[in-house]
């Protein structure tokens, strides 16, 4: 299945880096990331370069506010730009969206702006790809992590320009009163919840995700009418050590999904991609990114073509990024 597959580094200008976010634009490749001394540290800002002739540019540095911290950008690319989304704030539960222009040169057009104006909590993508559906509509996963972890979804009408109004995804805690009907196997989380959407449509239409957990497995909810609403989530037969994950749906209908497969959560390796050829309903094991002590996580997964884009963290220190070519 996997034909060709090659594995590039990308140093940091940073002791410390994490969260990647690709995409393509222009038939170039374009890597984000946030990287500073640590984590949450004041000095953490954004930082993106793109890959050309055969090599990663050196990292533009985007910064939103002195002594923030920047968290988990998002590309996504228009017409004659880049959106790119990120966090800015203190704690997480409180911080908030911003977003900025790139041109092809990954430089900042103009200037940084709020995504919505007055938002506490973090409006547009947490850290995955938006998902345009075969409408035009364009949804951009994401969750609140104040008290319990809230998924939903952030619904655009105009390609990104303005987020409408989000859509919680239901999601049971253990003593909640059950529903009269179950019909699939809901999860009553016993933690704090899911967050951290990834999104995929299906043929028919529907929109489905799978989330990261506290409950040491993926969970996944459903939604048939282009986001609006979504059943309560459930358990997706996925391990998950509460980090991140990421999948896209390839032009094949194939559906690659990346992800540390333990549920353990004190660990984040090893990391694999895993494939499903029935629209989600199963997922079997395709390949080893990464294993052996350290840490590797918070992968992101774009497709074009036939052709796979993976990037994640590399034991904090470098972005780890494959070009896999994929049989039809």
């Amino acid at each position: 299945m996997i034909l060709s597959a090659k594995k590039e580094y990308v140093e940091l200008p940073t002791l410390s880096g994490h969260a990647s976010n690709l995409c393509r634009f222009r038939g170039r490749s374009y890597l984000t990331w946030f990287g500073g001394s640590k984590e949450s540290a004041d000095d953490v800002d954004i930082y993106v370069c793109r890959r050309e002739e055969g090599q990663w540019s050196a990292p533009v540095r985007i910064s939103a506010a002195p002594n923030e911290p920047h968290w988990n950008p998002v590309m996504l690319p228009q017409a004659d730009h880049i959106d790119l989304f990120f966090k800015v704030g203190r704690p997480i539960a409180r911080w908030h969206t911003m977003r900025v222009r790139l041109d092809g040169e990954a430089k900042p057009m103009g200037g940084i702006e709020e995504l919505c104006p007055g938002d506490v909590g973090g409006r547009g993508p947490v850290k995955n790809k938006c998902l345009t559906l075969k409408s035009g509509r364009l949804l951009a996963p994401a969750s609140l992590e104040g008290g319990r972890w809230r998924p939903f979804v952030d619904i655009s009408l105009d390609g990104g320009a303005r987020f409408e109004r989000m859509v919680e995804v239901p999601l049971f805690h253990l003593g909640d009163e059950k529903p009269a009907v179950m019909d699939k196997p809901y999860c009553f989380a016993a933690g704090l919840g899911a967050i951290q959407p990834s999104l995929w449509q299906s043929g028919d239409g529907s929109v489905h995700m799978l989330m990261r957990s506290t409950e040491g497995r993926l969970l996944r909810s459903d939604s048939q009418d282009e986001g609006e609403h979504w059943c309560p989530a459930y358990d997706a037969g996925l391990p998950n050590n509460n980090s991140g994950m990421d999948l896209v749906r390839m032009d094949s209908g194939r559906i690659v999904l990346a992800l540390n497969p333990i549920s353990d959560p004190d660990k984040r390796s090893p990391l694999w991609l895993y494939v499903s050829e029935d629209d989600g309903k199963r997922f079997r094991p395709l390949m080893e990114l990464e294993g052996g002590e350290g840490e590797f996580s918070y992968p992101c997964v774009i497709a074009e073509g036939r052709r796979l884009y993976v990037s994640y963290t590399w034991k904090r220190v470098r972005m780890a990024v494959w070009t896999l070519e994929m049989e039809d």
